[in-house]
């Protein structure tokens, strides 16, 4: 592997909407790209739109510290074993790195930990909340998630079908280790002899942990900080009066004071860029304007499901419902915090949400 990569000189770099993509082109399905002084880029696939989830490997002495995993699928498997053997030359993993608890980034963890005997490492939030999904596997679906969607404009067969999916979080998640080393805001992590500094995020998730390398430059950012899209930002029946879109908007304000311009970034969906000032702005303005979007749609009242056309440039179909009911209910909540609308539920349990008008009392 070669010393001292500058990626910025990297045969191939592009640019687009104010960012730099040093690599010409992703990694192949069990390969590896050299994306800076001992960091490897690989892919898994997913079988959903969003069709890959980056993962690396970083040097740790004798072998390697794996940051996020992959989904716990047979296809997934394979190709870990495909890079295990190869680009990683059969060389052990010493420690096993998630960002956070989300299928994609956990779902080999326990695989991993196991067959290495290494530990897992993450936050404190991120650990605890993937192990409560992971206990819900298999359980009925409590009355208050019904109670919620009820509330969010769902019909009854929309219900029923989120009673019949529920509990489904262990379907591509591995058992997790019954311990962990945790990690938290400001650690340094020694990794290869270099630090690298824990930045935490909120709103996609509880406790979300980039790891910045600040030798270099060098930040790998999960879903904190994607180049082309946003990462979802959902209230969910668990926390129905949460307001992880304000966590969120609050922890891009938070990045953009710690990290310089020049940063590789290293994402878990896209490709490595470079130009994070510019994509924090943009992440942050993109909210701004939907929330403008969806305060004008309130001028008469609407369910959850009403203000999807505010939100979303598409048809919402039932494969993502979830996951945007869960965001339209995040910018509603944002909005009815900061005293911008109002919520009121009818005799048949449906909240609808309205703007209160100049001189209305919140």
């Amino acid at each position: 592997m070669a010393d001292g990569v500058d990626p910025v000189q990297m045969e191939g770099a592009r640019q687009a909407r104010g960012l730099t993509y040093p690599f010409a082109e992703p990694p192949e399905w069990g390969e590896a790209i050299a994306v800076a002084d001992g960091v490897l880029w690989m892919r898994l696939s997913m079988p959903i739109a969003l069709n890959h989830v980056n993962v690396y490997a970083v040097e740790d002495g004798a072998g390697w510290a794996v940051v996020d995993t992959g989904l716990d699928l047979p296809d997934s498997r394979e190709r870990w074993e495909a890079m295990l053997t190869g680009p990683l030359g059969g060389r052990p993993v010493r420690r096993v790195i998630c960002t956070h608890m989300h299928p994609d980034h956990i779902g080999l963890a326990g695989w991993l930990c196991d067959r290495f005997d290494a530990p897992l490492v993450m936050t404190r939030l991120e650990y605890v909340t993937g192990r409560m999904l992971l206990a819900d596997t298999g359980q009925p679906a409590p009355e208050t998630g019904a109670i919620h969607y009820r509330a969010a404009g769902w019909d009854e067969d929309q219900i029923g079908t989120y009673r019949r999916e529920y509990g489904q979080f262990g379907r591509a998640v591995s058992p997790m280790p019954s311990a962990y080393v945790r990690m938290r805001e400001s650690d340094r992590l020694r990794i290869g002899g270099q630090d690298w500094r824990v930045v935490v995020g909120e709103g996609h998730s509880p406790e979300h942990a980039c790891l910045w390398r600040e030798t270099d430059g060098v930040l790998l950012g999960g879903d904190q900080i994607l180049p082309k899209i946003s990462s979802n930002v959902s209230v969910w029946p668990t926390e129905p009066d949460a307001d992880p879109l304000g966590d969120w908007l609050d922890s891009l304000e938070r990045m953009k004071a710690v990290f310089p311009d020049e940063v590789l970034v290293l994402p878990s969906h896209g490709e490595p860029f470079r130009g994070v000032q510019a994509r924090l702005e943009a992440l942050i303005r993109s909210h701004e304007t939907a929330l403008r979007r969806l305060e004008c749609s309130l001028k008469s009242p609407k369910r959850a499901v009403d203000v999807f056309p505010a939100l979303f440039a598409r048809p919402i179909g039932d494969g993502v419902r979830g996951m945007a009911t869960g965001e339209a209910l995040a910018h509603l909540n944002y909005l009815r915090k900061r005293g911008r609308i109002t919520r009121s539920r009818d005799a048949q349990g449906v909240d609808w949400w309205t703007m209160i008008k100049t001189g209305e009392a919140a």
